[in-house]
């Protein structure tokens, strides 16, 4: 169950992070914004639009169907995990500063989520287990 937990919360994070940094990109291609015809016409006519779709459908039916088996505490810190690797992509694609803020905020979630998942599974094993059930 633990692989099942690492191997959903990495393609949830793929899916969002697909659909954040395509969304960025759209924005891009977006401009200038103008409420028309021309302008959706303009949008819709870049694959990145199409990412963000993908991935937030992605992220969507990967966070259901993690939500069914996972803690929902730690399962909600994880979930946020896309914050890190958003920030390392914005960082690589479109030149964004890495700033000591954004890095002790990616150790700060990243600390989160280990501490969570570390308090449950301690949690978990002082649960007596009927075999039976």
């Amino acid at each position: 169950m633990k692989y099942f937990y690492v191997i959903g919360f990495c393609v949830l994070m793929a899916f969002d992070t697909l659909a954040q940094i395509s969304f960025k990109y759209a924005s891009i291609y977006a401009m200038p914004l103008s409420f028309d015809l021309d302008w959706l016409v303009r949008v819709f006519s870049h694959p990145w639009i199409y990412g963000a779709f993908i991935g937030y459908i992605g992220a969507f039916f990967t966070w259901m169907s993690l939500l069914k088996h996972a803690p929902v505490g730690p399962a909600f810190a994880a979930s946020h995990l896309e914050l890190v690797s958003v920030t390392l992509l914005s960082i690589w694609l479109f030149n964004e500063p890495l700033t000591l803020t954004k890095i002790i905020g990616a150790i700060l979630i990243l600390l989160g989520v280990i501490f969570l998942a570390k308090d449950e599974t301690e949690e978990d094993a002082k649960v007596p287990h009927n075999i039976h059930s």
